[in-house]
């Protein structure tokens, strides 16, 4: 590639070997490096081995016209641009109307004046340069987007694994305990997302389960949803926020009020990030079928009595993270055989159709009552098919995740 130190390479073209030789003379004052050739065929196979910056090109030649030659000098594949001006006695508007259309970027009138020579050369100069500097700029540009395609790659696979590990939080999706069972339904609307469900045992007869959503979406929502499943697991009670251990390794648990109250502290006071997150927090007595809960800026629970129908529950409350002061209130349920209970984040109710219609509560309410009498997990997939049913073509653009807890009540037989 020629160095913008080094002279422009400049191909004459003409029969007349006179008329080459003062093109040759007037460009060479001009501190060019001209070649000649006496045909359109000679100046073809000297293309083939050499790049000329500018070339000159009689347009009347016998055999091969210049008007033929430019449109073969078009159709060489390189990787820059020769700037071709035709010299011609023709001004007639159809013919420079067919010398533009075969490639010609300019011409020159014969006999060729030498400041009209200079001008026009300069002009071609100028069209050179901007062409290489978009060159190199995206040659340039082409390295970063190679760069960012394999950066890409990179987090799309590491992405892919954290999808696997963020699933594996909920390993078991149905779990029977004999007198009552829970299932948990997890659906990232990404590679991996801010919703987590899950339970662990508080003692023998009694479970802690959770639904929460982590503001936002992607990494960070995900790493805080990480986050909060270490904090809320029995596989270390020592660093679960639920549970009080005491000297004697004795176990026992926090009310979900003050759980709720526990986390808002470290959210604000200990993580200090900027996310929050909603959550419904319950203690359930697999035996009674007592259960206490608290509802922080999550969907309100929903209540399916053993007769049917479909029953709202809770206040609504603040949302963890936000308000340092933030008091959250008990609610207290007496589950009869057969009743359960249902929770999920807002990635369900506000699932927009092709039409951007939501979902809402009555849309979902609808569907939780059109699928009663499926349990477990079936009644969970059913109620996923659902609403992406709904969904139709439209993007689920939230995560979805599910909580449903069967009471069954003492004396009952393990399904």
């Amino acid at each position: 590639m020629t160095s913008p130190a080094s002279p422009r390479q400049i191909l004459v073209v003409d029969d007349s070997r006179s008329q080459r030789r003062l093109l040759r003379a007037s460009l060479s004052r001009l501190g060019y490096d001209v070649t000649e050739a006496g045909s359109g065929n000679e100046a073809l196979i000297l293309c083939a081995d050499r790049r000329f910056d500018i070339v000159l090109s009689d347009w009347m030649m016998p055999g091969m016209t210049g008007l033929e030659f430019c449109r073969a000098f078009r159709a060489m594949s390189g990787d820059s641009y020769g700037y071709f001006i035709l010299l011609t006695s023709k001004s007639e508007k159809d013919e420079v109307a067919r010398g533009l259309d075969a490639g010609a970027d300019d011409f020159l009138a014969k006999p060729v004046s030498p400041d009209e020579l200079r001008a026009r050369i300069q002009a071609g100069e100028r069209i050179i340069g901007m062409q290489r500097e978009l060159t190199e700029k995206n040659r340039l540009l082409g390295a970063k987007m190679a760069e960012l395609r394999g950066l890409y790659d990179t987090l799309d696979r590491d992405l892919i694994e954290a999808r696997k590990l963020q699933q594996s939080l909920v390993r078991d999706r149905h779990t029977d305990f004999g007198t009552a069972a829970i299932s948990l339904l997890l659906r990232p609307s990404g590679h991996i997302g801010g919703d987590l469900v899950g339970f662990f045992h508080l003692n023998t007869r009694r479970i802690a389960f959770f639904s929460i959503d982590v503001s936002g979406h992607g990494v960070a929502s995900a790493m805080m949803a990480a986050r909060l499943a270490g904090m809320l697991s029995s596989s270390s009670p020592d660093g679960n926020v639920a549970l009080v251990v005491g000297g004697g390794k004795s176990i026992d648990a926090w009310p979900p009020e003050l759980v709720a109250a526990r986390l808002n502290r470290l959210v604000l006071d200990v993580m200090q990030v900027d996310q929050y997150f909603t959550c419904v927090y319950g203690d359930a007595d697999l035996v009674s079928g007592r259960v206490t809960m608290v509802q922080a800026g999550h969907p309100h629970p929903m209540l399916l009595p053993a007769e049917g129908g479909v029953q709202q529950v809770g206040q609504g409350g603040l949302p963890i993270g936000l308000v340092p002061s933030a008091v959250y209130d008990r609610i207290e349920l007496s589950l009869r055989p057969g009743d359960r209970l249902f929770l999920m984040s807002d990635g369900l109710t506000e699932c927009r159709d092709a039409d951007g219609q939501e979902l809402g509560e009555d849309g979902l309410s609808a569907l939780v009552q059109k699928n009663l009498g499926l349990d477990g997990d079936k009644f969970l997939d059913a109620l996923q098919w659902d609403v992406e049913r709904f969904a139709g073509s439209a993007e689920i653009a939230d995560d979805i995740s599910a909580v449903l807890f069967e009471f069954r009540g003492a004396g009952s037989e393990h399904r």
